[in-house]
């Protein structure tokens, strides 16, 4: 089988660094494919352990600012892309930024950091988490908007897949008050969100349940890779917590962005350095082909 190593530079990628690694790739051939200069560039691999060529990489890209993929040629343009929200499509928590303004942040942040590392079961611990938010205005929810920023490279990743035909999802473990901004402001074309039960003016601390946790995230993958008519080898996948593992697990390309500890051993392929759009040349992208798209943060 004809594999591909992709090579991503956070900072710049040299052509004595790719010397380096073709000369120790096993099967390495062919001149560097650039896909953007300086930025990314394919290495064509033949008949490779990928397995092998990922160990070799790691070792020679350790403590340099590269992210790398390696998967068969064939089939790397994606026709879905289902993403999570926080801390990889916006940077923030929203639960822990409704819980800063509840006054509770350190307690629910000690619960959220233990749920993404895989030591509490999610759903418990956001069941748990929600309940600290019993009695706040609902007039934080607006507030708590008002602070997110947007993933650097996430409007393009969205754009230039839907411009090129892929269906973009969004799937959040979070609420879907604010996956529904994001959802619009950076126009993907479906989300699927918890719901935050607010009554009188009030936020209940509760959630409609059942809650959607990572069985729920990869269910959602298949079922719309059912929908769309295309096996899940078609499919990429981005999360940085532990309930996107099965989900991560069931993509043609699962991707780790900036993940915790527990993501980061599991997923065969991982951004630590660079933005989302290295998630775009994992898949082939030139540099020409990613459609530019500097999308303000949504508004409240």
């Amino acid at each position: 089988m004809r594999y591909v190593a992709t090579l991503v530079a956070a900072d710049r990628l040299t052509e004595e660094l790719l010397a380096t690694v073709a000369s120790e790739l096993d099967g390495a051939g062919g001149d560097p494919d650039w896909l953007a200069p300086g930025k990314a560039c394919d290495l064509a691999l033949e008949a490779s352990d990928p397995a092998t060529a990922r160990a070799v990489l790691d070792r020679i890209l350790a403590g340099r600012r590269v992210d790398f993929a390696v998967q068969p040629r064939e089939g790397r343009r994606k026709r879905l892309l289902v993403a999570d929200m926080e801390s990889t499509v916006i940077r923030n928590e929203m639960l822990d930024e409704l819980a800063e303004i509840a006054g509770v942040r350190s307690r629910v942040e000690a619960i959220t950091a233990e749920a993404m590392n895989g030591v509490l079961d999610f759903a418990a611990s956001l069941r748990q988490r929600v309940e600290l938010l019993e009695g706040l205005p609902d007039a934080a929810l607006d507030q708590a908007a008002g602070r997110i920023e947007v993933e650097a490279g996430a409007g393009e990743l969205v754009a230039t897949m839907r411009r090129h035909g892929a269906t973009t999802v969004l799937v959040s473990g979070g609420f879907d008050c604010f996956a529904e901004k994001i959802r619009a402001g950076l126009g993907f074309d479906r989300r699927h969100a918890n719901e935050l039960l607010v009554a009188g003016g009030r936020i209940l601390g509760r959630l409609r349940e059942p809650i959607l946790d990572g069985d729920a995230k990869r269910a959602i993958l298949l079922s719309l890779c059912d929908e769309l008519g295309i096996s899940p080898g078609e499919a990429a996948a981005v999360g940085d917590g532990a309930n996107d593992l099965a989900m991560l697990a069931a993509a043609g390309l699962g991707v780790a962005f900036h993940g915790k500890p527990v993501v980061a051993a599991a997923a065969s392929v991982r951004i630590d350095h660079g933005d989302l759009t290295a998630l775009l040349y994992f898949q082939g992208y030139r540099g020409g082909e990613i459609r530019p798209t500097p999308v303000p943060n949504p508004s409240p």
